[in-house]
């Protein structure tokens, strides 16, 4: 791949997962209290992180996490997302960018998140190693055409270092 030439570029990433009862539901690196069904998932299932890194990888053309950590490979059962977070982040730093800007949406009807709003944009903004108000997140509900499922998605900032 060629070097990208632009300062700035824009990522997008979306995930959803499939909600099943007796597995944990985690959001953010949060896990929410009080969920009665959890995400169905190779990985832990956090589709915020999951979201977060195919937009950091989509923003240079770097595919997604599906290439990196396929959901056929055993060694990837139940592998925390904050390790592919942290993956994708260096692959993206490689290449000489960096987060400066993240904005992500959870389609999830219940349990309401809107308490964890805080806690959840300080894990990602820490992760990212990024200001916290630089991680921007919003909630909304599948108003019941979508119960049985928690769908994420995200657009990135990436800045060329030095920019």
């Amino acid at each position: 791949m060629t070097v990208p030439s632009l300062p700035y570029r824009i990522g997008y990433g979306e995930d959803a997962h499939r909600l099943a009862e007796g597995r944990p539901l985690v959001l953010g690196g949060v896990p929410i209290p009080h969920a009665e069904r959890g995400a169905v998932a190779h990985s832990d299932g956090d589709a915020v992180l999951h979201a977060v890194a195919d937009a950091l990888l989509s923003g240079l053309a770097l595919g997604d996490i599906g290439h990196y950590y396929p959901d056929t490979a055993p060694e990837h059962q139940g592998l925390d997302s904050r390790v592919i977070l942290r993956d994708s982040l260096a692959l993206v730093r490689e290449w000489g960018y960096r987060p400066a800007n993240v904005a992500l949406v959870v389609t999830l009807d219940r349990p309401k998140l809107g308490p964890l709003r805080a806690e959840i944009a300080r894990t990602v903004a820490g992760l990212l190693e990024l200001p916290e108000t630089e991680v921007g997140v919003s909630f909304k509900t599948s108003e019941g055409l979508a119960p049985d499922h928690v769908q994420v998605r995200v657009t990135v900032l990436l800045v060329r270092d030095g920019e």
